[in-house]
C-alpha cells in the first residue's frame, strides 16, 4: 500500500465503508450457519434419545417376556404321573383319513 500520509483518511473511509456495507450480510451468514449447526445438533440429540428410548423399551419387554416364560416352564407339577404301556392301540384310536378313498366317492351326475 503506497498511500501518502495526507491520503490516509481515504483508506480509513474505505475501511469504514466496507465494514458498514459488508458486516451485516457476513454476520447474517454466520448467524444462519450457527443456527443451522444448533438445529442440527438438537435434531441429532433428539433422534438419539428417541432411538435409545425405543431400544430400552424393547430390551425391557424382551427381558420381561423371557423371565415370564422361564417361570411358566419351571412351575412345579401336581406330582408324579402314571404312564401305562399297553399293546397295540385299537382301530378306534387310529387317526381318521381326511380324504376318502376314490372308490367311496359318488360319481357326479348332471
Amino acid at each position: 500500500m503506497s498511500a501518502k500520509i495526507k491520503d490516509r483518511h481515504l483508506v480509513g473511509a474505505g475501511a469504514a465503508a466496507c465494514a458498514i456495507c459488508c458486516a451485516p450480510p457476513l454476520l447474517a451468514l454466520l448467524g444462519i450457519v450457527g443456527a443451522g449447526i444448533a438445529a442440527t445438533v438438537a435434531t441429532l440429540a433428539f433422534a438419539g434419545l428417541a432411538f435409545g428410548a425405543v431400544v430400552l423399551s424393547v430390551a425391557l419387554l424382551a427381558l420381561w417376556a423371557r423371565r415370564r416364560a422361564a417361570h411358566a416352564t419351571c412351575a412345579p407339577g401336581g406330582g408324579p404321573v402314571d404312564v401305562s404301556i399297553s399293546g397295540r392301540p385299537s382301530d378306534s384310536d387310529a387317526p381318521q383319513d381326511p380324504m376318502p378313498a376314490a372308490d367311496k366317492i359318488a360319481p357326479w351326475t348332471p
